[in-house]
């Protein structure tokens, strides 16, 4: 890759600065146009400030250390904080974070399997979902109602692929399987991207494929969304663990951000008042947590974690159904919002 690339996904990493910040460097906060931090290693402290927009003092991404007078740019924040020494592998980091292609390769290797460019456009997730239908009496019902969800009206933001393609990336040839397809929105309710989940051939699990979901498009600050947000909202990692709170509180809008980064960095609707944040129960959950409550209260958001009893709420269902987990739920939630949402 040539410097200009680089130069190239360097600016693609400051228009999304913040978002940066808040994955690689959670011992930060925001301090006005800044994000303020110990070092470049994401040490807690203040010395050290990155630019969150551009400004005649500089482009977004651009950081300097007040204590040691070192400076640079966001692809150095990700050498720094993953313990990364080769040029390539900071890189392909980026690449990951912005959910890009790999380039092709110009050492006369031979070219690997992968996504083309257009594959993660919104516009080709915006061609997949019109290609695919409700999903009423398709395989992905039948995956759903097996995961115990059955709560399946006013689900626009679901429908059902029956030949979506999968790209092994190991040199194998296509496959295609039948496919759930899942909406991602912004906040004005444009789509933006989509998230593919391959199902059996009779719908009744996953596919046997490594991994067997995947996103594509422009997933960051964006979800896929429940109901219409007002000024209460559920927020989690995936879609099972957001429908299973959904399957439980049948009122309560909720949004699916798909990973916990994404979680963390998720965007907050206008007008929202309290944000509960449906965790997994993992570190990577308890600190999208972190990331997104001190997000919410610098909007003046109160937030509150909503934490299953197993390893997420759709495990909490499948062992003990909808009414044990409305009453685990409720328990977790504002005295006023249990009525409102149908808690007990």
């Amino acid at each position: 890759m040539s410097r200009s690339d680089a130069a190239d996904l360097a600016r693609r990493l400051g228009r999304q600065a913040e978002a940066v910040c808040r994955h690689y460097l959670p011992n930060g906060r925001r301090d006005g146009q800044y994000w303020r931090v110990g070092d470049a290693r994401g040490e807690a402290g203040r010395s050290m400030f990155v630019r969150l927009a551009d400004a005649p003092g500089g482009p977004a991404g651009k950081w300097t250390d007040a204590a040691t007078g070192e400076h640079g740019d966001l692809l150095d924040i990700i050498r720094e904080t993953r313990g990364l020494s080769r040029f390539s592998d900071i890189l392909a980091e980026a690449r990951r974070f912005l959910a890009l292609p790999e380039p092709e390769p110009v050492d006369g290797s031979p070219p690997r399997a992968r996504p083309k460019p257009a594959v993660v456009s919104p516009t080709a997730a915006r061609r997949l979902f019109a290609a695919a239908r409700p999903i009423r009496g398709t395989l992905a019902e039948t995956y759903l109602r097996a995961r115990r969800l059955t709560r399946l009206d006013d689900l626009a933001a679901l429908r059902f692929h029956p030949r979506c393609t999968v790209l092994p990336g190991d040199g194998a040839p296509r496959q295609t399987w039948p496919a759930l397809i899942a909406s991602v929105t912004d906040l004005s309710g444009a789509q933006t991207g989509a998230h593919r989940t391959w199902l059996a051939r009779d719908g009744a699990a996953k596919a046997p494929l490594d991994p067997p979901r995947k996103a594509m498009g422009q997933l960051l600050g964006h979800g896929v969304r429940f109901g219409r947000p007002g000024e209460v909202l559920a927020a989690g990692e995936g879609l099972e663990n957001a429908l299973s709170v959904r399957e439980a509180l049948p009122g309560l809008p909720s949004v699916a951000a798909l990973s916990a980064a994404h979680l963390g960095a998720l965007a907050l609707p206008p007008g929202l008042r309290r944000l509960y944040v449906i965790l997994d129960a993992d570190a990577a959950g308890e600190g999208a947590f972190a990331r997104l409550a001190e997000r919410a209260r610098e909007a003046g958001v109160e937030a509150r974690p909503l934490r299953p009893a197993r390893g997420d709420f759709n495990d909490d269902l499948l062992a003990s159904g909808a009414r044990r987990l409305n009453a685990a739920l409720a328990r977790q939630l504002a005295r006023e919002d249990r009525v409102r949402f149908g808690g007990a």
